[in-house]
């Protein structure tokens, strides 16, 4: 299959209707919103859904979520409550996800089996677009293969994606660069499953409670059924082993530059230790309290420490409160938490 790479904006209207033809009559197609890029099928159409599993290698239980191109549409796929109208005034469009009981317009392949659905009204005016003109809501995982750190710029997607999907769309550098927030919401309270630009202290002005689902922070239990994409497996790793390194035990600097000395590794440090470290294979994140740019910043770097051709990648550990707990969440997995220095207590 020979994959289009296209430059569009939202004003590409004859594109994005090809584009939406072909995700309603069952093709793939790779978009950008404004957390990482997204590979679209019909959500309506299992055999479409099927074909995202294929060509990202994603595990079967692992449920897609359902794009809109507005808040009240997800009345045509779930059953909507008082507090998501409240959510979604607040905060869509934009990067939260919210889990809803689903009605049997879609199908089970693409939740999983779950008899609920993960919804979200993008931000993105080229995702928005797509959507209305495809004339279907839009079952969207992030389009690249399972694994592997999501993509953030349409080469990103073509890197992985080139030959197995008909079309990328290349909107430009995604913003937020990490995934959207998922809640699963009661009748007043939320639970958070997978953390991103809307924090729990944002959630919580409109939530009575929000609770942090164990998983966000430990890895999920055997027996446990993932209710969000990024609960359960390995996500987002980089080819080379990544080590997290608990700065409040272990001294960063000493522990990295020895480690300059003896291995072929990457490092992913702030801003301000750039200059306290050799010149070599560094990959700086941002200024420390810049938490935005980090997040912005991080599957850029962990594509960069593939290019590197490195056999480790240390960083820090992230903070796991506030706008940092998204990093931490991405970290921990993508190191499939080999923490040195703290929840592992490795040395």
């Amino acid at each position: 299959m020979r994959t289009e790479l296209i430059k569009v904006d939202d004003q590409s209207v004859e594109i994005l209707k090809r584009a939406g033809s072909i995700i309603r009559e069952g093709g793939l197609v790779a978009f950008p919103t404004e957390t990482v890029y997204g590979l679209g099928a019909n959500a309506y159409d299992k055999s479409a859904c099927l074909e995202i599993f294929k060509a990202k290698g994603r595990p079967a239980d692992n449920p897609l979520i359902v794009h809109v191109s507005s808040p009240k549409d997800a009345e045509k796929i779930a059953y909507t409550s008082p507090l998501y109208y409240k959510l979604a005034e607040k905060f869509m469009p934009g990067p939260l996800t919210i889990i809803l009981p689903k009605k049997d317009i879609i199908p089970s392949e693409v939740t999983a089996g779950l008899d609920s659905v993960a919804v979200r009204c993008p931000e993105n005016k080229i995702a928005n677009k797509l959507i209305e003109l495809a004339g279907v809501p839009i079952a969207a995982p992030s389009a690249n293969s399972s694994g592997k750190p999501s993509p953030t710029t349409a080469q990103h997607v073509f890197d992985d994606m080139d030959g197995k999907i008909p079309m990328i769309l290349d909107g430009g550098e995604a913003q937020v660069g990490v995934e959207s927030t998922v809640i699963k919401i009661t009748e007043d309270s939320a639970i958070l499953l997978r953390p991103g630009a809307v924090t729990v202290e944002m959630l919580c002005q409109v939530c009575q409670s929000v609770e942090i689902a164990g998983a966000v922070k430990a890895e999920l239990r055997a027996d446990e059924k993932p209710l969000s994409p990024g609960m359960k497996y390995k996500h987002y790793a980089p080819k080379a082993s990544l080590f997290l390194i608990d700065d409040s035990k272990v001294n960063f600097i000493e522990f990295v530059k020895e480690k300059q000395r003896t291995e072929s590794c990457a490092i992913m440090c702030y801003d301000e230790e750039i200059e306290l470290l050799e010149n070599k294979n560094l990959l700086p994140v941002g200024k420390r309290e810049d938490i935005k740019k980090q997040t912005h910043n991080l599957f850029i770097l962990l594509r960069k420490a593939d290019d590197l051709l490195v056999d480790t990648v240390y960083a820090h550990l992230p903070s796991d409160e506030g706008e940092s707990l998204a990093i931490y969440n991405r970290m921990i997995r993508a190191c499939a938490h080999h923490v040195i220095g703290g929840i592992n207590g490795e040395d």
